[in-house]
């Protein structure tokens, strides 16, 4: 519903001030539609559009389609009004900065968002080229296990709060990965319900493997 999205973004940014508005959109539902969506967004002057490039039907289980990407940035060089061009980032299957900069350059885009490339790697954006040990990556999981657990008030016995407590377990797979024993650490964390187990658990295995 294009006209319904473009009244809920023009109270948006009624209700923002000068905060500028962004919108990240797929390129369509079940096909490419972006020569028609995208016009009803840019008619909105928002400040930027993340573009995540596969439909709602493909979900992620194509590769994004960064061809889109240029034609969107086309799109915005016809439409926008003069000095107040809208930003254009592409979305998906980047996993490294260096990928998103090369991507950024390649389609004429002006950044690229990344998405599942921050899982269980906090220092996505540190270009000091060091190699994190497995300690260190097992240390940031607890320390984001117990931010989370804080954060959204969740209760040590039930495991819920303002979400749920296995919400966090998505995380493990990413954290605990690519060194000998991971997999046995992700099976005994994926039976894990709150944090003390969590550190108890991880702690254990760091003493065990130091």
């Amino acid at each position: 519903n294009p006209e319904l999205a473009k009244k809920i973004i023009l109270e948006t940014k009624r209700g923002a001030g000068n905060l500028p508005v962004s919108v990240k959109t797929r390129i369509g539902y079940s096909e490419n539609t972006i020569k028609d969506w995208l016009p009803y967004l840019l008619e909105t002057e928002i400040a930027a559009i993340i573009l995540h490039l596969r439909t709602r039907k493909e979900m992620s289980k194509v590769a994004a389609h960064w061809e889109v990407g240029r034609e969107a940035v086309d799109i915005v060089n016809k439409y926008s009004p003069q000095g107040a061009r809208t930003l254009i980032l592409g979305n998906g299957d980047c996993l490294t900065t260096q990928e998103a900069e090369e991507k950024s350059k390649e389609y004429g885009l002006d950044g690229v968002m990344i998405g599942r490339g921050i899982f269980g790697n906090p220092w996505l954006f540190d270009k000091s080229g060091r190699i994190i040990s497995s300690k260190e990556k097992l240390e940031a999981m607890l320390e984001h296990t117990k931010l989370f657990s804080d954060l959204y008030q969740i209760d040590p016995e039930t495991g819920f709060g303002l979400k749920e407590f296995s919400v966090m377990k998505k995380h493990y797979k990413a954290y605990a990965h690519g060194f000998d024993g991971a997999k046995e650490l992700r099976i005994k964390l994926m039976k894990t319900k709150n944090v003390s187990e969590v550190e108890a658990v991880t702690t254990d295995w760091i003493l065990q493997n130091s």
